[in-house]
């Protein structure tokens, strides 16, 4: 359902054990004040204010001054030209205590951003399908010690590549058994030993951009089955297990899924979670009614001068890419968090147990590690996300057990088990996501009063 970005529109964020709060909608103003959050909640639609759009809820142990003044600096970057636009949105106590759109959504036609903007999320895609695997786990038909190839039998007997140097000084490759097989659980945590063609380069990253094998990325013509045969022609970037290389393989969980449900991914994700918790805007593409809804990136990276191609989503893709094709909203991404946060469960639905997001939000690597290791100091890896192991270490504000993930374009999400805390932010910039990452943070922890 298209969702007016100025228009009012109630639903429910509610927590376990508590009575859900209902959003009730306000045009033309932005309420703002504190009202005690435990009791007491009123969240806003997107209003129109300028070229931003804003709301936040009275009430709540969290400064709607700070995030105003952080958001006043994010318009100022817009108009800069820094950024086209953004969306973020923060909840806390399953209440919404600030929403606000600023900046541009089209940079081509100037439409002002709104809150119900419709961004390409890349690797939040993963998260997703994450929680897809587990239903799939708590049924019983899938086990997180299988080997992959039980499902998909052309991953077995995969070769690992060990790179050398070969006699004229290039790079050669020598193919080496490997001592164990990956897992579904290598899968989720990045440990499978497959690898993606970026993120530095070896020749085993070669080989996958020689096959095309770039899931994901514009203009990729196979699907799901023609992947799995590609990467069984490939070898291993490293042994099962040894090393976290961020990667493909959830990618291969989306194959996965499809091989065991029977169904394509974007029908099952539908079935157990998107529609379930009422993440009306969220899929592999935009139905023609909403395209006027989706966030694009300057033409040209500001910074790199270079031409930004992301994906198209205004067509069904070839290949559900299950570790990087949705796109979302920020407010469908929240709803999604705040399941994560209820332990499995939204508006009293509920898609998996309290235990398997207890499980999945702990850390399964120890002291595995890669060359490349995204999450960064301070940080486990769970089942499809970033686990905090400890409040200090890492540069960015936190607490020890938030878990976090991004996507290319920008688009970035944490929730805070220990403050009941949800943040959600939205743009298409991807060389500025990572600065604007680490300024959010700072600005959410730095608004809370309790």
């Amino acid at each position: 359902m298209s969702i007016h970005p100025f228009a009012s529109h109630s639903r429910t964020l509610s927590r376990p054990g508590r009575a859900p709060f209902p959003e009730r909608s306000v045009s033309a103003i932005v309420l703002s004040g504190i009202v005690g959050a435990a009791l007491l909640v009123t969240a806003c639609a997107p209003i129109k204010t300028g070229s931003s759009t804003s709301g936040s809820a009275a009430g709540s142990s969290v400064s709607s001054a700070r995030l105003d003044s952080f958001m006043s600096t994010i318009e100022a970057d817009t108009r800069a030209g820094r950024i086209p636009g953004a969306v973020m949105v923060v909840s806390r106590d399953g209440q919404i205590v600030k929403a606000s759109a600023v900046g541009v959504e089209n940079p081509q036609t100037g439409k002002p951003m709104s809150r119900d903007a419709i961004f390409r999320i890349y690797s939040m895609t993963k998260p997703i399908v994450s929680i897809g695997i587990m239903t799939l786990v708590e049924e019983g038909r899938i086990k997180l010690s299988d080997p992959v190839s039980r499902y998909l039998p052309a991953m077995a007997n995969l070769k690992v590549g060990i790179e050398k140097t070969g006699p004229d000084g290039k790079p050669t490759l020598e193919l080496v058994n490997a001592t164990r097989e990956m897992t579904v659980q290598d899968l989720m945590r990045h440990t499978s030993g497959l690898t993606y063609g970026v993120f530095g380069k070896s020749a085993v990253k070669s080989e996958y951009l020689k096959v095309g094998l770039t899931p994901g990325s514009p203009g990729v013509t196979f699907d799901n089955a023609e992947m799995i045969k590609r990467l069984g022609t490939l070898p291993l970037s490293s042994v099962p297990g040894s090393t976290w290389d961020y990667s493909v393989s959830t990618d291969v969980l989306g194959a996965l899924i499809e091989r065991v449900s029977g169904q394509t991914l974007d029908v099952f994700l539908a079935d157990r979670i998107l529609r379930p918790l009422k993440m009306n805007d969220t899929g592999f593409s935009v139905p023609p009614a909403k395209q006027g809804r989706i966030a694009e990136p300057f033409p040209v990276d500001p910074d790199s001068k270079q031409p930004v191609a992301l994906l198209d989503v205004t067509r069904p893709p070839a290949l559900l890419s299950g570790g990087g094709g949705m796109v979302s909203t920020a407010d469908d991404y929240l709803r999604f968090a705040q399941m994560l946060l209820n332990g499995g469960e939204l508006d009293g639905v509920r898609i998996v147990s309290r235990k398997t997001i207890e499980y999945m939000t702990s850390d399964h690597t120890g002291d595995v590690r890669g060359p490349v290791y995204l999450p960064g100091p301070g940080y486990g890896f769970g089942l499809g996300v970033a686990v905090r192991k400890t409040t200090g270490e890492s540069a960015q504000y936190g607490s020890a057990g938030d878990y976090y993930w991004g996507g290319y374009a920008g688009t970035y999400f944490w929730v805070d088990p220990k403050e009941r805390l949800i943040a959600v932010w939205m743009m298409q910039a991807p060389s500025q996501s990572g600065h604007y990452r680490t300024v959010l943070r700072t600005a959410v922890y730095s608004s809370l009063d309790q």
